[in-house]
């Protein structure tokens, strides 16, 4: 084909050698410049893209008919030789152009032609081996599915409860557990007052927490929780002032105190009176919640310390204050509930704190504390452990009656604690034992039923905290006699308590000694010279010689201090009064006493008055004592004397 417009093509150019030009890569240079005819370009790029969606239709076609056939071949039990792999069919078109058969020089291909591409069916169907009939499945994936569906029907074998370890805290009772939400680092508070720290990753097998404080001084650790994103920690402890630390335990933020003596808790900035419990927004980092004995609920922001956001308060059936013990978010965050001492159950709207949104008067024992209130994770059920020695599961869409219940779980605390599983089809809580009765145990309840399917026992004191983890899946314990409990299981659990039973207590470091290196210099004069290393014994040896290295201690002076070294009591009026008066064990309480103790010496030997009167008064003239009746009949009447 002609190209268009060719007759107002420019005159060559002159150039060199067309075999020099191909030989040195710039054959190319000084060629005529080209028009195309597009349209038929166009047309022709048509027609190749028809015929070649035709041919792969009809591929398509073809490997359809044989699949049937190969399908219709194992079913009848043909042998397995008839289902060769099918050849690959490659299709290629050439662009028929004039233009490009011109230019043949300069879209030479550079290296090795490409391979044949099939389709990934082709791909795929590369069997090894005889054909395996349709549906067939390994041993090994029937059996992963038949464990499956073997938990999916049995929650009891998802319990992690076949290895524990023993965290120990301190003495006396674990009040509080929190995990961060990656479960790296767990922190317990208890009744001692102190908050430890404890890193999974960076424990050895000796368990040791590498950080411990007292973040609210001389008050009782109530509660414990990282926020959402694991960056800070909620403390809530027997004080009224709620506190924020960061991860490492500095404080981020103190919660203002109020004024006790304003009747109306919601014109004050704060709580006035102490704590019972808290918890982080799940969905908002900054907002967190705690109830007080005040009569309040109060949730707070972390960027704002002089004030409260908003206030709850409950109220009884008679309109009079009532002191909430528990407290916590719904798991959208919308919704706020808090367990009060007359036995109720208060539901608000989060941003609606006037009225409440559910209510049950007589959800528990009036006068027994409410410990904990927890939603589960589809955000239907509400689970409440009691004071009255029972758990209890609602729906708040019907809030009326409980779904189930159990009595006769002994509780002593008023932080008991319950929690869902991950899976939300079992309810765990603890009991608590009197010293020396009995073992605390952990009891798993079926959701849906309340019948208790497992148990554990944990120790011979109270299980108070109980906490279970939805990424690690591991079981935190927290006891009355001061010890934190981590139950995992080596294939159902991740990290956390995993990371640090495997690793071997580090030995401790010795202090490092300064040791003076021996220079050899054998050409240095002797007066440069270093003496030559001696073994231990010989240097020893040697400084024993020494008279200056052997000198023995010389002794304390006795008496007075002599050849300039000072005696043992100093020579000074001072140390003589110090020795000989202050230091004096003599009692002088009755001073008749401590005269006459002289008066056996003075009459032996006279040494200060009998000598000045031995001359002028060798015998003693006393004044004669008369009697009682004789001075009365002699002496005149002025002289007697008055009785």
């Amino acid at each position: 084909m002609e190209p268009v417009g060719a007759e107002n093509d420019a005159e060559p150019v002159a150039g060199p050698d067309p075999e020099l030009a191909a030989t040195m890569g710039f054959s190319g240079f000084g060629k005529k410049a080209r028009t195309f005819d597009f349209d038929a370009m166009f047309e022709q790029t048509r027609r190749t893209a028809v015929e070649r969606s035709r041919k792969i239709l009809e591929e398509r076609e073809k490997k359809a008919a044989e699949k049937e056939k190969e399908l219709e071949s194992r079913c009848e039990g043909i042998d397995s030789s008839a289902a060769s792999l099918r050849p690959v069919v490659k299709t290629s078109s050439k662009d028929s152009s004039g233009s490009e058969s011109d230019d043949s020089s300069d879209e030479e291909p550079i290296g090795p032609t490409l391979p044949p591409q099939g389709s990934a069916e082709d791909s795929d169907d590369e069997l090894i081996g005889p054909p395996l009939p349709p549906g067939y499945k390994g041993s090994d994936e029937e059996d992963d599915e038949d464990n499956i569906l073997e938990e999916d029907e049995d929650p009891v074998k998802k319990i992690p409860d076949s290895h524990e370890i023993t965290l120990h805290h301190g003495t006396k009772t674990v009040s509080a557990l929190g995990l961060d939400p990656s479960g790296a680092r767990l922190i317990t508070g208890g009744y001692d007052y102190d908050v430890r720290f404890w890193d999974f990753a960076g424990m050895d097998a000796s368990l040791q927490a590498f950080r411990s404080l007292q973040p609210c001084e001389c008050h009782q650790i109530k509660s414990l929780q990282y926020s959402s994103t694991g960056d800070v920690i909620l403390v809530v402890a027997g004080n009224s002032q709620a506190k924020v630390l960061d991860r490492d335990g500095f404080p981020v933020m103190e919660c203002v105190k109020g004024d006790q003596y304003i009747v109306d808790m919601a014109n004050t900035k704060g709580h006035t009176a102490m704590l019972n419990s808290g918890c982080w927004h799940p969905k908002i980092k900054e907002e967190f919640l705690t109830c007080s004995n005040d009569g309040t609920v109060r949730t707070w922001d972390v960027t704002n310390d002089k004030k409260h956001k908003g206030v709850f308060k409950p109220r009884s059936a008679q309109g009079k204050r009532v002191i909430p013990t528990s407290c916590t978010y719904s798991r959208d965050g919308k919704l706020i509930a808090a367990g009060c001492q007359d036995g109720s159950i208060q539901i608000w709207d989060r941003n609606m704190n006037v009225h409440t949104k559910f209510h049950c008067r007589q959800a528990h024992a009036p006068g027994s504390d409410t410990s904990c209130l927890t939603f589960s994770y589809d955000g239907t059920v509400l689970a409440s452990r009691g004071g009255d020695d029972t758990l209890k599961t609602w729906d708040i869409r019907k809030f009326k009656t409980p779904l189930n219940s159990v009595v006769g779980l002994p509780s002593f605390f008023p932080m008991t604690d319950c929690c869902f599983s991950p899976d939300d089809k079992l309810l765990v809580t603890g009991t608590s034992v009197k010293k020396g009765v009995g073992n605390g145990k952990l009891l798993f309840f079926e959701r849906e039923t309340f019948k208790k399917v497992y148990e554990i026992d944990v120790t011979d004191a109270s299980v108070v905290r109980c906490l279970w983890h939805p990424k690690l899946n591991q079981i935190m314990v927290g006891t009355g006699n001061g010890l934190a409990k981590v139950y995992y299981d080596p294939f159902k659990s991740q990290r956390g308590a995993k990371l640090c039973v495997v690793k071997t207590k580090r030995k401790e470091r010795q202090a490092e000694t300064l040791t003076q290196d021996y220079i050899i210099t054998p050409h240095a004069l002797p007066m440069f010279r270093e003496p030559r290393q001696r073994s231990t014994r010989k240097q020893l040896e040697k400084d024993r010689l020494d008279p200056m290295k052997s000198h023995k201690p010389e002794p304390p002076v006795a008496g007075p201090g002599r050849g300039g070294r000072v005696g043992t009591h100093g020579g000074t009026l001072s140390s003589y009064i110090v020795k000989n008066i202050a230091l004096d064990k003599t009692d002088d309480s009755n001073p008749r006493e401590a005269i006459l103790r002289h008066a056996k010496e003075a009459e032996e030997s006279p040494y200060w008055v009998a000598p000045a009167y031995s001359k002028t008064q060798p015998k003693a003239v006393f004044a004669e004592v008369e009697s009682d009746e004789d001075e009365t009949d002699d002496k005149p009447e002025w002289k007697k004397r008055k009785i």
